[in-house]
């Protein structure tokens, strides 16, 4: 019975490879929404439907329990999902909260896609977890497709970058939460804008501490196997980059609604 993964592109292979370092022997399965990739600019409705079609899928597979590895879909569909379906179903924003409250005292800096800025979803539960603390949330929409596409540095992504984390640095936070499983890819040139005094928090790292308490210590084959919405392209090459040669049991096209 395995863990069901899925993100809107390649952005959850962050939860992967946190899960596999966790849980190194249990298999998991991977749907990558890449036909309809990124999730952080459709409404909450779309947002709501994809995410119910991909835990349907998943639980169809076997999965045992999913983790929503997108923090639009944790702020807009997890809620819902975790009183209607049979498995339990996990999001990224009260483990990302937690790590980011571990840290230290703020100001605190969230970045995201739009939907999960305008959700306030991370903004809500840091205010609740501390009253009174400084919160400053930016939509950074451009990093999605920037690390869809592989540019994981160079001038135009910092610029990007620079662009985005200006009002921030004016407001000189001390923790910045990546509140997308895309970002923590962009950790090098975030981690240069920002400098040393300002520590990252890792939503996919965060994501795999918590489940330790729920994970049981079951012993299976270690496989990932992944399903696209899309052609693989260049996918297959990113992943084993990022996850290393020979990680990858299978990819296979999928369509959804799975019949």
């Amino acid at each position: 019975m395995p863990l069901g993964v899925f993100d809107s592109g390649i952005g959850g292979l962050t939860v992967v490879r946190a899960l596999r370092a966790t849980f190194p022997k249990r298999d998991i399965l991977y749907v990558g929404d890449t036909a309809r990739v990124p999730y952080g600019n459709k409404s909450a409705e779309t947002v709501q439907n994809y995410s119910r079609e991909i835990v349907d899928f998943l639980e169809q597979k076997g999965a045992e329990r999913v983790v929503a590895a997108c923090n639009t879909a944790s702020a807009l569909a997890v809620a819902s999902l975790a009183k209607t379906r049979k498995i339990p179903v996990h999001g990224m924003i009260e483990s990302g909260v937690a790590a980011a409250l571990a840290t230290g005292e703020g100001p605190v800096g969230v970045i995201g896609t739009p939907a999960t800025i305008a959700s306030g979803a991370y903004q809500k539960a840091l205010a609740k977890a501390r009253p009174g603390l400084r919160v400053v949330a930016q939509a950074t929409p451009l990093f999605v497709p920037l690390v869809e596409e592989g540019w994981l540095e160079g001038e135009v992504t910092e610029k990007v970058a620079r662009q985005y984390l200006e009002p921030l640095i004016r407001e000189k936070i001390r923790v910045l939460v990546l509140a997308c499983t895309h970002y923590p890819l962009l950790k090098g040139v975030l981690g240069k804008v920002l400098g040393a005094g300002v520590r990252l928090v890792d939503s996919s790292e965060a994501c795999a501490d918590a489940l330790k308490a729920t994970e049981s210590s079951r012993v299976e084959k270690g496989e990932l196997r992944i399903f696209l919405t899309d052609e693989p392209g260049a996918f297959l090459g990113r992943v084993e980059s990022f996850l290393g040669k020979g990680a990858v049991a299978s990819v296979e096209r999928i369509h959804l609604p799975h019949g």
